[in-house]
């Protein structure tokens, strides 16, 4: 027996030491989830776009190399003597040519309403694709917490559902033994293992359910046989703060990163009006040419090589469009309209949610508080029924149904304080304030 329990101490040991925290967790999906990996790779281009954009202010240089080879055939000449008859001057032969031509050209933008505003887009894209990827952050951090948290509640529902066939094959045993003395008749035999069967079905199914919220866990951080760590005992959930809602709505407000990124939607709509009107302004360049070229053949005289340089402006104005203009300034204006709305939207939006988010963990906090009260109740309900029935003023049914309710309360109790700690991450989210911080603050509710 010594030896046995040694062995169950290592066991239990090792499975410790291999347990993960949620922020270890999580800072393996960062690397490995691919939703997230393309969000970041997508908010890194807008960098680069902005490198494009402002290369508009930047003169542009080209080369150019030409290279022909060509060859003439003249035909032959003849001349007219005084007899009338025609000789021959000049018989047909051909001419051969070589040109090769090089020459730098060169331009740089000295007005150009358009550019302004395609600049400022840029920018303005560079800010909204780092609001993106925050939502992308948030979203990964919400859904490896959740995947955590489901196993950890499934793990909690097998062992509630372990423990209750256990106290029913207990009450089982006793139902037959008092069946064979004659003290109990059959119906409490038959009632026990109606709860019997029942609780191994369920038994069951709580395993199927952790199989399968443990592949759900292993996909996301790409890892097998995952083993998160179970909540430190006793539990103690996580104060949040502020306690008034319109806290939550004025953060929200301000720094939700959908809010943001929809009025940088808006400030590009309307750099994008800037845009459609400079298409009835004109363009001014400076261009600046040098080149030379080389030239040499046979059969004709030909010139060498010569060279050429030029500086200049131009100047380019539309004068009529066919109304394209005008027609894309109109568009542009309803389509800063549409931004203007989709803004609104996105506030509304997040108020609602934060709202939400915020009375559902009012209530949970709550719910947790009497599931609380409800377990020791109904633990001591079983006690006293337990004893009543031993001492014959209670009957079978009444510990199987006393049984039932503990543990019944006890699986609420256990999704009431995962579902807390979880709406309390949602409400981070809704409100824009959810950062890794947050997941590794969690690790301290934790068993080590």
């Amino acid at each position: 027996m010594p030896f046995r329990l040694a062995t169950v101490a290592l066991a239990l040991l090792g499975a410790n030491v291999q347990a993960q925290s949620l922020n270890e967790l999580y800072q393996a999906a960062r690397a490995f989830d691919a939703t997230y990996l393309a969000a970041r790779a997508d908010a890194e281009t807008a960098q680069h776009k902005l490198s494009q954009a402002q290369a508009l202010r930047k003169p542009s240089l080209g080369l150019g190399i030409t290279g022909t080879q060509s060859r003439t055939e003249l035909p032959d000449i003849y001349t007219t003597l005084a007899n009338g008859n025609r000789v021959l001057a000049s018989p047909s032969h051909g001419v051969n040519r070589t040109a090769a031509t090089a020459g730098l050209e060169g331009r740089y933008s000295l007005y150009n309403r358009a550019n302004g505003a395609t600049i400022s887009q840029a920018e303005r894209g560079l800010e909204a694709s780092r609001a993106g990827l925050e939502v992308a952050e948030q979203d990964l951090m919400i859904r490896v917490a959740q995947a955590y948290f489901d196993v950890l509640a499934a793990r909690e529902a097998l062992a509630t559902s372990q423990a209750s066939k256990k106290a029913i094959a207990e009450q089982l045993a006793s139902a037959k033994r008092n069946f064979e003395v004659g003290t109990a008749t059959i119906t409490d035999t038959r009632e026990a293992q109606a709860r019997f069967d029942r609780a191994s079905a369920l038994e069951l199914a709580a395993d199927n359910d952790l199989r399968v919220k443990r592949v759900t866990l292993d996909q996301l951080v790409g890892r097998n046989e995952v083993q998160p760590q179970p909540l430190a005992q006793p539990v103690a959930l996580p104060v949040v703060e502020p306690v008034n809602v319109e806290a939550w709505l004025g953060q929200a407000d301000a720094g939700h990163p959908q809010v943001r990124r929809a009025r940088v939607g808006l400030d590009v709509a309307k750099l994008e009006i800037e845009k459609a009107k400079a298409g009835t302004s004109p363009v001014v360049d400076l261009k600046s040419s040098l080149g030379g070229s080389y030239e040499r053949g046979s059969g004709a005289s030909l010139p060498g090589t010569t060279t050429s340089g030029s500086v200049g402006f131009q100047v380019t104005m539309p004068l009529y469009t066919g109304g394209a203009t005008d027609a894309r300034v109109s568009e542009t204006v309803l389509l800063a309209e549409k931004a203007r709305n989709d803004l609104e939207a996105a506030r509304r939006a997040v108020a609602e949610a934060t709202r939400r988010s915020f009375f559902g963990l009012q209530s949970l906090q709550a719910q947790v508080k009497a599931f609380e009260a409800a377990e020791a109740s109904s633990k001591l309900a079983l006690e006293a029924t337990q004893l009543g029935y031993k001492v014959g003023v209670r009957v079978n049914l009444d510990v199987l149904n006393a049984q039932a309710q503990l543990d019944a309360v006890r699986n609420d109790l256990a999704k009431a304080r995962f579902d807390t700690v979880m709406t309390g991450l949602r409400l981070r989210q809704a409100s824009g304030q959810l950062r890794p911080e947050d997941i590794a603050a969690l690790d301290a509710l934790l068993a080590k």
